[in-house]
């Protein structure tokens, strides 16, 4: 596995770690931290940099995995990366891992991608849709997301796509949504966001990693090889900051319409979610209660409200 050290990454290896106690589990990171995992004894770590393709690939062939879940990426904000170097993560090293993993009989390809891949709609997004994006992230992820689908195609290797949409929780950081929202009531600052009008489909990490882990559990069949992961719910950016405001009870003065939308940012970003739906998962964790577990882990000293648990 990739990307351990993000969000979803961190997640998708404490659930499966957890409910796969004989499963062995290798992350590969950049920067490797024995500390995030060191009360799961099937998690072992190993240092490599996805960009650093003989080093990959010699891990990846070492190790004979019967599924890579690739979870690494970078560039959600774009500031943060310049364009070709989010060229190299996202796209060459994604088809690096994918040809690694074609040298070893019967591996399981997972491809972390995203919601960010469709281009505007006005109803939620179905897999078959075009994805269509000039959204920075989203346009690198589609590239590996259409290549990853057609090699796989041409050389008859088992493949797996989600596209997960909004989610937050544990192990969420950064200047994302819900942290920045956290610091700023923590602090006894203002929040500045934009308007809120665009309608948002958020989740709670735990679920999309619940997902993630049903997956690897079933295995896909053709014509299921591609699931979009969220809420499935239409909520105005403004609501869903606002409702977990009032159930967490945060004091923390809202200033909408102070920060521009992105560019290429679609005004309407909800998941269709019946194809993830058919094999048996539904998102069950009411989202203020993913970002009250955030708090508590990452905020002890913000007094917040426990909301309830399931939606």
């Amino acid at each position: 596995m990739t990307g351990a050290s993000g969000t979803l990454g961190y997640n998708i290896v404490r659930h499966l770690g957890r409910m796969h106690p004989a499963t062995t589990i290798r992350l590969l990171m950049r920067r490797p931290d024995p500390t995030l995992f060191a009360d799961l004894a099937n998690v072992s770590l190993e240092q490599v940099d996805i960009a650093d393709t003989p080093r990959l690939t010699e891990a990846v062939l070492e190790f004979q995995p019967n599924a890579i879940v690739h979870c690494a990426a970078s560039g959600v904000r774009p500031s943060k990366i310049g364009w070709f170097d989010l060229i190299r993560l996202n796209v060459s090293a994604s088809i690096t891992l994918f040809e690694a993993s074609c040298e070893v009989d019967n591996c399981h390809f997972v491809h972390m991608s995203t919601g960010l891949v469709y281009g505007e709609q006005s109803r939620p997004c179905r897999e078959g849709d075009p994805i269509d994006t000039l959204h920075p992230y989203g346009a690198s992820k589609a590239a590996a997301d259409c290549l990853l689908r057609a090699g796989a195609e041409r050389l008859k290797r088992h493949l797996t796509v989600i596209r997960p949409f909004s989610f937050t929780g544990l192990h969420d950081g950064g200047d994302r949504l819900f942290p920045s929202l956290l610091r700023s009531a923590l602090e006894g600052k203002p929040f500045s966001m934009s308007a809120g009008t665009q309608i948002r489909d958020f989740c709670a990490v735990q679920d999309v990693a619940e997902a993630v882990c049903l997956i690897l559990e079933e295995g896909t069949l053709p014509g299921r090889d591609v699931f979009n992961l969220g809420s499935g719910q239409s909520i105005s950016l403004r609501g869903i900051v606002g409702s977990v405001c009032r159930q967490l009870g945060l004091d923390v003065e809202l200033r909408l319409g102070e920060m521009p939308f992105h560019p290429y940012e679609p005004m309407n970003l909800v998941a269709d979610i019946h194809l993830a739906k058919s094999l048996g998962w539904k998102p069950k964790t009411n989202l203020a209660y993913a970002v009250w577990q955030l708090a508590r882990s990452q905020y002890p000293d913000l007094q917040v409200a426990e909301p309830e648990q399931c939606r």
